[in-house]
Formats: structure tokens, C-alpha cells, sequence
């Protein structure tokens, strides 16, 4: 016997044990240590992939004018990642969260194996060398991936795999900025993982893991460090409403203009079209503004450990900015509105990453201008920008990700600003309700809502998007054609268990339905076998259902039509089947049971 059949005999064993001496929601809190480790380990090494090619890249540059070099890195980094994720990795790993959430709805929580490494590799060289996103999406979705695969090796059912997948996620966000709390609430809010007693406990336990080996690995201070020197006033409280109102704007503006660009993006063919296209976006807006490159968390940190008017202008460093200290505000207004285009321009020429960093660079910025601007007009008592930013941070990723709790919870454990929880608090339930009233679902499921497959804290809707059109088609009906006369019909009726008859054309096309209480009074009259045919018999359906119909749309088609059965047909217009309410109401009560045990 081999090496490799010696091992995968082992492998098998190992499996067998476990399933016969260790429960499955045991065996979920031993993995879900190990998910959060592993987590960490990967948020751990993409962040010095990053920060190395940025180091290497970038030292040495001239902080007194414009470094050209802007205009080559970031196209040469998204075509790098273009090439090796369409001649390498072969799937398209672009909108991590949003994949997440896919699978979580109509992939039973199963994720492809690349995934575990192909986005560390990806955004690493994007990000790099200078596109503008962020990490944490594509180490999220590593984190999900090795969680499922890790459910998937052990042969654990879909309930499990999705809670796995789940810890996947807080390990992520837990490890990569040190905030276990809020890895924990990210999965609640923005994968809508139902937070029950049997989940709630290996989530903690894979934040709490990935947060400490984050630890042991980069130390124990906060990811910014920040001291509170002004501390927060009630009379600042109807400024910090109006900045969630404000942040809740700026959300909509970059939810909004992102799915813009990225559907004109969709229309250029070819991949180096759109390599060309984005690339002179990208390098341009990053020559002009080099606080675009890369995260921006450098940016980030000077303005909420800053407080003086020199310390701030760094942030024109290495532009045509620089030495212009009126231009301050001008430069991050600037800033504040070319950035989703950055974003955009980067995934869309081949890049990989995700929002998370643009929503707190984005929201820093945005705080910082709304109490200079006040300051410098004497609007109000005194606003600290460095405390403003901090709470811009906190509304903008309320209102792009529709998840007020962990925005809240993120920037506390981001910055150790425990004591300004009460304006972090207002600030993202005033964002939140803002983009509200314009958006009813967060930049990451809009996509899957358009489409019917997004899984919500709803339970009937979210048992509809489980339940799949394929699962519930029934094949076992007799086909006939619409020449067959009334004594081959009788035929058929004899070898049947079914009440209703399909007839198909030679396309295999239906053309319409034969039921069995229409006929049975002909059935025992020979002398009219010959004279009936199937196309003078059969009726034509109220409606016809597609493959891809969800099945929120397949309820909508019956409630309509009031039909107990209804046709099942391809995008060819190809018969495949039928679809009976009591089929559905089966599946849709086992469902049940499943959310029920969970």
C-alpha cells in the first residue's frame, strides 16, 4: 500500500472515530478553536505580505512633491493579481462577504478549497502595491472557508458547517484587528447567523482564540493607538446626531456610486479592456492623492493621534499638496469623494479586496472634516477632530454595512475608546436609520437580495432561500405527445401513478397538461380509443416555472394561479418537471425542524 493510500485510509479512520465517539455539536467547539487559529494565522500573514511589498516598494520616497512611481505600482499590482487569479486560481473570489453569504444561502455553507488561500495571495499583492481596499473581506472570506472545509473533512451537516463558517468569520475579523467582540457581532449582523445558545459559544471561542494568537503575534496594543484627552460632553450630542446623519450620506454615496461603476465596469469586454480603463483611473487618483494608496490606515492614524494643524498636513506628504496647509480640508474633501472610484477601479482592473478599510478611512475622514469645518466656523462648543474622526469611523461602517453594532464595537476595541461609547453608540444609530430610509440591505447583500438568495434573520424567508427549485422538482410523470390518441392515453394512464399528464412536443417542450378526472369518464369507451386525440384532451397551464426561479417567486406563481401542480422548464424553454405545493410544504416543514434544533 502507498504513502497516499496509507493516509487516506487514516484520514478515514480518524473520521469514523470521531463520528462514533465524539457528538457533532461537541466536535463544532474543538474546530472552532482551530478555525479561530487558523484565522489568525492567515489575517497574521497577509498583513505582512502587505506591509512588506509596501515597505520595499515605497521606502525612500520624496515627501516634498509628487513620486511618479504612484502611476506604475498600483496597475502593475491589479494586473498581477488578474493573472493569477484567471490563469491560477480560475474562480472569481471578488467580493469576499458577498460570496459568504452566497454560499451560506444556496451552497449549503460549503466554500471552495482555493479559498483558504487564493484571496491571501490575491489581495496581498493588490494591496500591496498600492490598490485602494482593504484585507479584511478577503481574509474573511479565507476565515469561512477554512471553517466549512474543516466541516466538510469531518462530515458534518449543513447546520454545522454554516456555524463553522460563521466562526470562520469572527476568527477573521477577531484576529486581523484585535477585537473579539466585535468578530462576534459581524457574523450576527452582516452574515445574519442566528445567534442561539448552541452558536454562540464556539463563536466566542474562535474570536477569543484568533484575538490571542493576534496577540501573541503583534503584541496586545489596540491596532490605533489613541488616548482620550477630550473627554465627550452632552452638549456635543446634537453635533454627533448630525455626523451620523452626515456619515449616513456619505454611506449612500459610496454604496451607491459603487454599484454604478462597477455595472459600467461590467459592460467593458476583456479582461485587459478593463485592466487599461481601471488602471489609469487607479494610478491617477493615487498620483494625485497618495492617502489612497494602499489601506490608509497610516492616514487613519495621524488624524485620530493628531492635534495640531502641522501633524494633520501629513497627510499631503508626497503630493502636489504638500506645504499647502490651507489646503488641508480642500485635499481630504477631495479625498473623501474620489475614493470609491479608487476602490472600484481596483477590483474592477483585476485587483482583490474589499470595503471594510475604505468604510473606516472614509468614515475617519469624514468626522475629521465635519469638526474642522465646525471649529473653524465657530459652529458649537469645541468639537476634538481626533474624537470626531473616531466616531466618523464608527457611522460610515453602520451605514455602508447596515451593522450599527459592529461599528460601534470594532472602533472601541480598534482604538481602546471604551470611554466614548455613548457618542460611538449615537453616531451609527443615527448613520444607520439615515441610509435606511434610501437602502434596505448593506452593500454586501443587495446583490443576493436583487436576485431572491439572500438568507435574513426572518425565518420563513430565510427557509424560502434554502429551499432550492431542484430539490423540490418531481420527474416521475408520463410524457406523451400530442398525436397519441385516446387509446394509447389509456395506455399510459395504466402505467402511471400520477393524476396529471405532461405532453411534450419533439423539442421536448411543453404544450400542455392532461389531467386524469378530465378523461375518466372517456376511458372506458373503446369505440372513441381512435376518435379522441391528446392535443383535443389536454389544457393549458396557468403558469410555468423556471430552474431558476427562487422559490419566494415560486410561492408567488402559485398563490396567483391557485394550482396544486405547476411545470418546471429550463431557460431553453426544456421540460423538466413539476413542482406540487405539497412537495414544497414537505421541505419547507423539514427546514423548520432544522432552524428549530439549531
Amino acid at each position: 500500500m502507498n504513502s497516499s493510500a496509507q493516509h487516506t485510509f487514516s484520514l478515514e479512520n480518524v473520521v469514523k472515530w470521531r463520528s462514533e465517539h465524539i457528538s457533532d455539536s461537541r466536535f463544532v467547539l474543538i474546530l472552532s478553536v482551530l478555525v479561530g487559529f487558523f484565522a489568525a494565522l492567515a489575517a497574521t500573514l497577509l498583513h505582512t505580505l502587505i506591509h512588506v511589498i509596501q515597505q520595499l516598494l515605497t521606502h525612500g520616497f520624496d515627501i516634498t512633491g509628487a513620486n511618479f512611481l504612484y502611476l506604475l505600482y498600483p496597475v502593475v499590482g491589479i494586473y498581477l493579481s488578474g493573472v493569477f487569479i484567471r490563469r491560477v486560481v480560475r474562480d472569481d473570489i471578488s467580493h469576499g462577504v458577498t460570496r459568504i453569504l452566497y454560499a451560506i444561502s444556496r451552497r449549503q455553507a460549503r466554500i471552495r478549497g482555493h479559498n483558504m488561500w487564493s484571496s491571501i495571495v490575491a489581495s496581498g499583492i493588490t494591496i500591496g502595491f498600492g490598490g485602494s481596499v482593504g484585507a479584511e473581506a478577503p481574509i474573511v472570506l479565507t476565515g469561512s472557508a477554512i471553517g466549512s472545509n474543516l466541516g466538510s473533512l469531518f462530515n458534518l451537516d449543513r447546520r454545522y458547517l454554516l456555524l463553522l463558517v460563521g466562526c470562520g468569520a469572527a476568527g477573521a475579523v477577531a484576529g486581523i484587528f484585535k477585537a473579539p467582540i466585535a468578530g462576534l457581532v459581524f457574523v450576527v449582523e452582516v452574515l445574519m447567523i442566528d445567534l442561539t445558545m448552541s452558536s454562540l459559544l464556539p463563536l466566542m471561542l474562535s474570536s477569543v482564540t484568533a484575538t490571542t494568537v493576534s496577540y501573541i503575534f503583534n503584541g496586545m496594543e489596540p491596532m490605533f493607538k489613541f488616548s482620550i484627552e477630550n473627554a465627550f460632553t452632552l452638549d456635543r450630542i446634537p453635533f454627533v446626531i448630525l455626523l451620523g446623519i452626515f456619515c449616513g450620506f456619505v454611506s449612500l454615496y459610496f454604496s451607491e456610486t459603487m454599484n454604478a461603476c462597477e455595472g459600467l465596469i461590467a459592460k467593458i469586454k476583456g479582461p485587459y479592456r478593463k485592466l487599461l480603463v481601471c488602471g489609469i483611473v487607479l494610478s491617477v487618483l493615487i498620483f494625485l492623492f497618495p492617502s489612497l494608496y494602499g489601506e490608509g490606515y497610516d492616514t487613519i492614524n495621524l488624524l485620530i493621534n493628531n492635534h495640531m494643524s502641522a501633524d494633520w498636513n501629513q497627510v499631503m506628504n508626497n503630493s502636489f499638496f504638500f506645504g499647502h496647509a490651507h489646503m488641508l480640508i480642500v485635499y481630504l474633501g477631495l479625498v473623501l469623494l474620489f475614493k470609491v472610484f479608487a476602490s472600484v477601479a481596483t477590483n474592477g482592473g483585476g485587483g482583490c479586496g474589499g470595503i471594510f478599510a475604505p468604510s473606516l478611512f472614509l468614515g475617519c475622514i469624514a468626522g475629521f472634516i465635519f469638526a474642522h469645518v465646525c471649529n473653524s466656523l465657530h459652529i458649537g462648543p469645541f468639537m476634538p477632530e481626533e474624537n470626531f474622526a473616531l466616531f466618523g469611523m464608527a457611522g460610515l461602517m453602520s451605514g455602508v454595512m447596515h451593522a450599527p453594532l459592529t461599528g460601534i464595537f470594532l472602533i472601541a476595541e480598534l482604538t481602546g475608546g471604551y470611554g466614548l461609547l455613548l457618542p460611538l453608540m449615537i453616531v451609527s444609530a443615527a448613520s444607520y436609520l439615515t441610509i435606511r430610509i434610501f437602502q434596505r440591505h448593506s452593500i454586501y447583500s443587495m446583490r443576493l437580495a436583487k436576485k431572491g438568495e439572500l438568507l435574513t434573520h426572518h425565518t420563513d424567508k430565510s427557509v424560502l432561500v434554502l429551499m432550492r427549485t431542484e430539490n423540490v422538482i418531481e420527474k416521475n410523470f408520463t410524457p406523451l405527445s400530442p398525436d397519441m390518441d385516446l387509446g394509447q392515453l389509456v395506455n399510459a394512464i395504466s402505467r402511471s401513478s400520477r393524476n396529471l399528464f405532461p405532453v411534450l412536443n419533439a423539442e421536448q417542450q411543453l404544450v400542455g397538461i392532461v389531467f386524469l378526472d378530465d378523461v375518466r369518464k372517456l376511458m372506458f369507451r373503446t369505440e372513441l380509443y381512435h376518435r379522441y386525440t391528446v392535443d383535443k384532451l389536454m389544457k393549458l397551464t396557468p403558469a410555468r416555472l423556471l430552474l431558476t426561479d427562487s422559490m419566494d417567486a415560486v410561492m408567488h406563481k402559485f398563490d396567483e394561479t391557485k394550482a396544486w401542480n405547476l411545470p418546471v422548464e429550463d431557460e431553453n424553454g426544456v421540460y423538466q418537471g413539476f413542482i406540487s405545493r405539497s412537495k414544497i410544504f414537505n421541505e419547507y416543514r423539514r427546514l423548520i425542524v432544522d432552524f428549530s434544533d439549531e
